[in-house]
């Protein structure tokens, strides 16, 4: 190896976009050394791994500096890894602000790795090494998850594009379909500043789903008029990964008629909201306008005349609660299965296997979301090696991301809906319609375990929303 002007290295991927493939042949290389998803807050290199240069995932989880020095120590090659948007965020800034740590950025049509995604979940197969073990499986497509996957790679490789240029770097882009040169391989070791070269590629990892995407997705056409409503900028790869927003507008809840538009906070009252919204127009919530782009809510907002824009802040031990149950207890549709398994393993919940286990009580309840709240504090801190969801991310933050596209009108708080609605109503030339009534899906009832310690915990885990918002404790 020549020395270079790099002394590690980072490949800047997503989950489905062929790094498997790319880190198995920069490691053909003698002088390269990819160590796999070193900084997963679910495990450590790769699934099955405990140790990455005899540090183990306890001890990176402590300090991740000190898995990044050993990696950027390692003797006799260039070391890196692999780094997704959901990877530990404390060691972003520390990879983004080092011009000696490569960048190799590499992308895929976000369709095609979202099918590849949901093949793998349907089937259970997220390598192949022999084409004879294939598993065969369709993926079903979901409009609202598909967004929501969308949303996540446009921030973040927006935020790496915007993060190099400020500093003056450049990185290496690779597409997935680069993959297959080993010209474009033995270029990114040019560029790591290895002087050897492949003469042709590991082909050990085989292509599970080489079928055209019309052939891989059980509802293709439901694909096709969900996909009709994006702007086709928004699926291009980087570095043109385009429009730049950080607002979720595709989320955002207008009415059937009535000139009124909700912005929604994760974990607040939305059911609430969307029935209300519809029985304005005595329509059903499924009438009600959503999945619009910016191009969409600006035409609207034109032929709304007098239109109004609301959130609804939600007191925060309760919208903890509501996501904890929904999110983290639940096992079903909507939680995070992943997570739940790593916040068991890892940060120690007392969660119980099943959603219908007997053993798990009231006092148990009460301990587990106990022990969520102290695990928000330290992720909402920037602590833990698991990434702040927008599910739980202060109410505060998320205003803040309204306001680069619009901000609402009118804040309300959910204490006080009764009121604000009548009147958001009559602004609007509407006669107020009643607050529906929307059944709790928890197993337990806030008010059947809080108690001060709950809300000294809230407190610490939110103390900006308490502080701009002037909470007092949940009632």
């Amino acid at each position: 190896m020549s020395g270079g002007r790099f002394h590690s290295f980072v490949v800047f991927a997503e989950m489905r976009t062929g790094s498997n493939f790319l880190e198995t042949n920069l490691n053909a290389f003698a002088s390269i050394a990819c160590h796999g998803e070193a900084f997963n807050p679910h495990f450590i290199g790769y699934p099955n791994s405990e140790k990455i240069l005899d540090i183990t995932q306890a001890e990176r989880d402590e300090n991740p500096a000190r898995l990044l020095t050993a990696i950027r120590d390692d003797s006799g090659v260039i070391a890196g890894f692999r780094y997704f948007h959901d990877h530990d965020p404390r060691v972003f800034d520390a990879l983004i602000d080092d011009p000696a740590c490569a960048k190799i950025i590499l992308t895929r049509n976000p369709v095609d790795s979202y099918v590849s995604w949901k093949i793998a979940q349907s089937t259970g197969q997220w390598k192949l090494t022999d084409a004879k073990a294939r598993k065969s499986g369709k993926a079903v497509f979901d409009a609202d998850e598909f967004m929501a996957h969308l949303a996540a790679l446009q921030s973040f490789q927006v935020d790496l594009m915007n993060r190099l240029q400020i500093s003056g770097q450049t990185a290496f882009y690779v597409a997935y379909e680069d993959l297959q040169s080993v010209e474009v391989m033995n270029g990114i070791a040019r560029f790591l500043g290895v002087d050897e070269t492949l003469e042709s590629l590991d082909k050990t990892l085989k292509k599970q789903n080489p079928s055209p995407v019309a052939e891989k997705v059980e509802n293709y056409e439901e694909m096709l008029a969900a996909l009709a409503r994006f702007d086709h900028f928004d699926l291009t790869r980087t570095p043109n990964f385009e429009p730049r927003r950080g607002p979720n507008v595709p989320g955002y809840v207008a009415a059937a008629k009535a000139p009124l538009v909700y912005l929604p906070i994760a974990g607040g009252p939305e059911a609430q909201i969307r029935r209300w919204l519809a029985a304005l127009d005595d329509v059903e919530p499924a009438a009600l306008l959503t999945k619009m782009s910016q191009k969409d809510l600006r035409q609207w907002k034109r032929q709304q005349k007098g239109h109004r824009s609301f959130t609804v802040l939600r007191h925060p031990v309760l919208r903890a609660h509501e996501v904890f149950c929904h999110r983290i207890l639940n096992t079903g549709k909507g939680s995070f299965r992943q997570l739940r398994q790593t916040l068991v393993r890892r940060y120690n919940l007392p969660l119980p296997e099943h959603d219908d286990d007997p053993t798990y009580d009231l006092p148990a309840h009460k301990t587990a979301f106990n022990a969520f709240l102290v695990f928000l504090k330290a992720n909402l801190a920037g602590q833990t090696a698991v990434r702040v969801d927008s599910t739980w991310c202060t109410q505060a933050q998320t205003i803040q991301g309204f306001g680069e596209f619009m901000l609402p009108d009118r804040i309300l708080r959910e204490s006080e809906l009764e009121t604000e609605l009548t009147n958001l109503a009559q602004q609007a030339g509407y006669t107020p319609t009643p607050l529906p009534d929307v059944a709790s899906i928890t197993r337990y009832k806030l008010s059947d375990i809080y108690n001060a310690e709950i809300e000294t915990l809230a407190q610490d885990a939110y103390q900006r929303d308490y502080m701009m918002f002037g909470f007092d404790a949940w009632r």
